[in-house]
């Protein structure tokens, strides 16, 4: 470890934004001592970026990433310069001299709270002074009407006061027991989410916490799957949606949106090919579309865990939390860049997997992981063994639906079930599984229907 120091450069007479430096120091120092202390600031702290100094947010970043990899993580000064190196970060947060130096700023052990909490009110008063100072440049530059930016301003110190209070968490028995009773009393959990296809919602709702793969092989329908179902939860059950597209661009997916909704062909929509005819069901279906605010299409491009959770954050301060994300697809997604080269893509499939799940349980909400199958399924009715690139999948997913369409030998969609898709429910954690619900595909419209239902 000879990699040479670096120090943050400060600019004479700059005045530093809210912070508590030594606070900040004892924080991370007291990791060092106590597993729990990582618990403690996770719970606090809103991410790394709380901490003022950047070698601070890198030391952070780093410990909670080996906290979460290993079942019983080694966190001292030694290993986590080890980790740091390794990530060729070591220099950028002064060495590992640094590190022990911050092991013995803890005043007192066993206060890793307190001085989260006042890392986090620092990080707040922060976040404050940022949205007066970009209130008070819209109102020099007047960009904007007076109300526009009154409520912008509103808006950006309504983001800034997340989190003020830590949550009171209940976690006792004692604690949910009466919520559960609710529950039992309503005969439904208020908090899941249904889909457009009723014989599916006979077997599996989408529950906060949990994460739902959609397994098809290529053109095999699950980027319909995924519209349909957010379009649903959005258009349908007015709550808001986010849908974190890697498979296609923004207006594409409008055309898609449109097909659905409209019942226009979607190869018109998407060559600019529309008759009288078409454009009178896009009117028709204008109003429902143009006032979804709501429901957000994000087509950025390397699309990782990291900027899904800040669009997931964003929306959430904004007012408008999630109350589904869908992911199209789990192996385009790019995964959080560590350093690490000899990482295989299984390794890298199962840490993305890994981490929307974690998504839905920290935001307690349903994330649907739209996957892809290996070309051994081609030809066949699928099995959870045939995702591509990692079978973690399976074991991170709380319900399981696989797609196959019964197409002729000759691959034509010919046949007794010509027009037809099988989704098979292949893991179920709190109902049954193995069950099958055939579908209507209307490729041409991108929408799946319930059978029967046209």
């Amino acid at each position: 470890m000879t990699e040479p120091l670096w120090e943050p450069e400060i600019l004479p007479n700059e005045q530093a934004a809210p912070h508590n430096a030594e606070a900040e120091k004892a924080a991370l120092g007291s990791t060092f001592y106590d597993l729990a202390a990582i618990d403690q600031l996770d719970r606090i702290l809103a991410g790394p970026e709380d901490f003022y100094e950047v070698r601070h947010q890198i030391i952070w970043q780093t410990i909670a990433t080996m906290y979460c990899r290993d079942r019983k993580p080694k966190i001292d000064p030694i290993t986590v310069a080890a980790e740091l190196l390794a990530n060729g970060e070591l220099a950028k947060v002064g060495g590992a001299p640094y590190l022990h130096e911050l092991a013995q700023s803890v005043p007192v052990v066993g206060n890793a709270d307190g001085y989260a909490e006042i890392v986090r009110e620092h990080a707040q008063l922060r976040a404050v002074l940022t949205a007066t100072r970009k209130a008070s440049q819209r109102v020099l530059t007047a960009a904007n009407t007076a109300a526009e930016i009154l409520e912008a301003a509103m808006a950006d110190l309504q983001a800034a006061a997340k989190g003020v209070e830590p949550a009171d968490e209940k976690l006792s028995v004692a604690d949910r027991w009466m919520g559960f009773i609710d529950e039992l009393e309503a005969g439904h959990d208020p908090r899941a989410l249904d889909t457009p296809w009723y014989d599916l919602n006979e077997i599996i709702e989408l529950k906060p916490g949990q994460l739902i793969t959609v397994g098809a092989g290529t053109g095999q329908g699950k980027s319909l799957f995924g519209m349909n179902l957010a379009a649903h939860v959005a258009l349908t059950r007015g709550k808001p949606a986010l849908v974190a597209s890697l498979e296609m661009g923004g207006s594409e997916l409008m055309a898609r949106l449109t097909a659905a909704e409209a019942g226009v062909n979607v190869d018109r929509l998407v060559r600019r090919k529309l008759d009288a005819s078409d454009w009178e069901k896009v009117f028709r279906a204008a109003p429902k579309l143009q006032n979804a605010a709501n429901f957000i299409l994000d087509d950025s491009p390397n699309l990782t865990l990291g900027k899904i959770r800040a669009r997931v954050r964003w929306m959430t301060a904004a007012g408008h939390p999630p109350a589904i994300v869908v992911a199209d697809y789990l192996q385009l997604m790019t995964p959080e860049t560590n350093g690490k080269k000899d990482r295989t893509r299984a390794n890298e499939v199962a840490e993305i997997s890994r981490g929307l799940k974690l998504l839905a349980m920290e935001f307690e909400i349903p994330v649907v992981a739209l996957a892809q199958f290996n070309r051994n399924a081609v030809g066949r009715q699928p099995m959870v063994s045939d995702f591509k690139d990692s079978s973690s999948i399976e074991q991170d997913s709380n319900v399981i639906v696989l797609m196959h369409r019964p197409l002729a030998e000759d691959g034509s969609d010919t046949g007794p079930r010509a027009g037809e898709i099988d989704l098979i429910v292949a893991k179920n954690r709190n109902g049954a599984s193995g069950r099958i619900v055939a579908l209507t595909f209307q490729g041409h419209y991108a929408r799946l229907r319930s059978m029967g239902r046209g």
